[in-house]
């Protein structure tokens, strides 16, 4: 039911530009908002499986909903470096809490007489506009720390007005001297190979439940009495064309399912844990674009009406996989680089 629920509102979710109420309440019931809380504060502490699992299953349904969800789980991974005590409790107060967040310092914290305060901007943080706290990095001194706000205490910006994942309202975040108490300051740190594994899911998770949700459609399709049009045939399945387009992509949705879970249960390599990950994560994103190209061919110019989901999948698949994680040539070039000792920039 949660999951009608979830499809009944994903276009309404793109035409607002962020999930509905209806939606973001079935997620929490789902408990894909709690998916990394820590058990302590009432959460789930859900392993990487279980992660991509969920998010993945609610993105078949509406990717930009499965997307702040995984905000949500990204955000409160790098909650974790706060303080432990007082920031944490406030920040878990309620594990279902939709956050956001972002590990790229674009602001400033400094010292002052009157207390720490923290001016910046932080572009594209998804799910903001529903987000109870942000994580964000900042510049302190020569150095890098994390500091925990409410959303209430920053601005936003309506920034986002991509192509695609339209409704996952990924605006600019700014603070203007916003004064931050002394315990929710916290020492960057860079992502373990096992947090960064959650994290590279929390972002590879919604691009591959989406190709399933597109492969629904076409799946229907097939099913339905469609014929091609200007051709002899009475059902797309008596093509062999068409059959053949239909089983190339759904082998390529399955080979994207198989390769993320395959990361999400490996035994990470002692060594350059974190950009074998991230290259095996950029080939199922890949094999999600090349699946819903040929998913289009079969379903024809009709896939872009504006009343068909599968134009809105291959919208959020075309965003959502080249989110800069999943950027092929770059993990592949990273990957490289590991393997032959060489630095990366």
């Amino acid at each position: 039911m949660d999951y009608k629920i979830i499809a009944d509102n994903a276009a309404k979710t793109e035409q607002s530009g962020r999930p509905t109420p209806e939606s973001l309440a079935a997620a929490r019931r789902l408990g894909v908002l709690s998916l990394v809380t820590p058990v302590s504060y009432g959460g789930r502490s859900a392993d990487p499986a279980t992660l991509a699992r969920e998010l993945a299953a609610v993105a078949r349904h509406c990717p930009s909903t499965a997307w702040v969800a995984g905000t949500t789980a990204a955000a409160k991974l790098m909650a974790r470096s706060l303080p432990p005590g007082e920031a944490r409790a406030e920040f878990f107060a309620d594990p279902d809490a939709i956050c956001c967040g972002s590990g790229s310092p674009g602001g400033t914290l400094t010292h002052g007489p009157g207390g720490p305060v923290v001016s910046g901007r932080w572009p594209s943080i998804s799910g903001c506009e529903d987000a109870e706290w942000a994580a964000l990095a900042v510049a302190d001194g020569d150095g890098v720390s994390v500091v925990s706000l409410p959303t209430s205490a920053l601005t936003v910006e309506r920034t986002w007005d991509v192509a695609g994942m339209r409704g996952t309202g990924s605006h600019t975040l700014v603070a203007d001297a916003v004064p931050v108490p002394e315990h929710r300051i916290g020492n960057f740190a860079p992502l373990v190979p096992e947090q960064q594994r959650s994290f590279v899911l929390c972002v590879t998770a919604p691009v591959v439940g989406a190709a399933r949700g597109a492969l629904d459609v076409v799946t229907a399709m097939f099913a339905s009495g469609h014929r091609p049009h200007l051709t002899p045939y009475q059902r797309m399945s008596e093509s062999p064309a068409a059959r053949q387009w239909y089983a190339e992509a759904t082998r390529l949705v399955g080979r994207a399912e198989r390769t993320m879970l395959g990361v999400a249960e490996a035994e990470l390599p002692a060594e350059n844990a974190g950009q074998w990950l991230t290259a095996e994560l950029a080939d199922a994103a890949q094999d999600c674009r090349d699946a819903l190209e040929l998913m289009l061919d079969v379903h024809g110019s009709s896939s872009f009406a504006a009343a068909n989901p599968l134009q809105r999948y291959w919208r959020d698949v075309a965003v959502g996989s080249r989110h800069r994680v999943l950027s092929p040539y770059l993990a592949i070039e990273f990957y490289g680089q590991a393997l032959t000792a060489g630095e990366r920039p």
